[in-house]
């Protein structure tokens, strides 16, 4: 007999916390999008120098760009630069030739790429001066550009303004009866621009890549726009 009053007991129970589940609240909750604006100081400046040389012989033709470039590493090596290779490439190198009407074989050419960056644009200047007119030497894609280390400080701050901006535009939809609460979930995107003057030009000497890149003012500086930065959110919050 008292088994059967434990059972009804049980089941009893189990009844009554099935009923409290069932009528617990649904938790409500409201979508926003938020957005934040800034901008990011450009500090370091970029340049790519490249070597090209063109043999008949593919060994003779790599040597030589080997040879100049690592001549040119040697030396940035001694200066405060950070450098990566972007390009090592060695192909048959053709010319359309017009009287015969059929491609002409002029060689291997190598191609071999660095890229070079400094904070100090003279620095960046000075190597353009170096490098200026010498056989086989190119430089392109002259560029200011923020550092990530620069970058991600200020990127994280700028989500923290955007959610908030999500948070502000919450309560406005909700008001007066209602605020937003906990921040339930939020995914971002973001978008930098960076404003790259270019300057693709061969090194033919200092005072000819000064006038020639658009890089340059008037007094020899390197400018540039700060990097333009946008963050938007969706957040979800819970209304209370």
């Amino acid at each position: 007999m008292d088994r059967k009053i434990y059972v009804i007991l049980g089941c009893l129970l189990i009844a009554m916390a099935f009923v409290g589940i069932a009528k617990k609240p649904e938790i409500r909750t409201i979508n926003v999008s938020g957005e934040c604006l800034t901008t990011a100081p450009k500090d370091r400046t970029a340049i790519t120098l490249r070597v090209k040389t063109l043999d008949k012989n593919a060994a003779v033709s790599m040597k030589k760009a080997t040879e100049k470039m690592a001549a040119i590493t040697d030396y940035l090596k001694t200066v405060d630069v950070q450098m990566q290779t972007i390009e090592f490439n060695s192909y048959e190198k053709t010319k359309w030739n017009r009287t015969l009407e059929q491609d002409e074989t002029l060689g291997v050419e190598t191609v071999i790429a660095v890229e070079v960056s400094a904070k100090d644009t003279e620095l960046i200047a000075s190597i353009l001066n170096k490098y200026a007119g010498q056989e086989d030497v190119f430089a392109n894609n002259l560029r200011m550009f923020t550092s990530s280390e620069t970058l991600k400080p200020i990127m994280e701050k700028c989500l923290g303004a955007a959610v908030e901006d999500a948070r502000a535009r919450a309560n406005a939809l909700v008001a007066p009866k209602n605020k937003a609460g906990k921040l339930l979930s939020v995914s971002y995107g973001n978008t930098s621009y960076q404003e790259r003057p270019f300057a693709n030009y061969r090194l033919m000497g200092a005072k000819m890549a000064v006038e020639e890149s658009a890089a340059f003012d008037t007094g020899g500086s390197i400018v540039g726009k700060d990097t333009e930065i946008t963050v938007n959110v969706s957040a979800t919050f819970e209304i209370k």
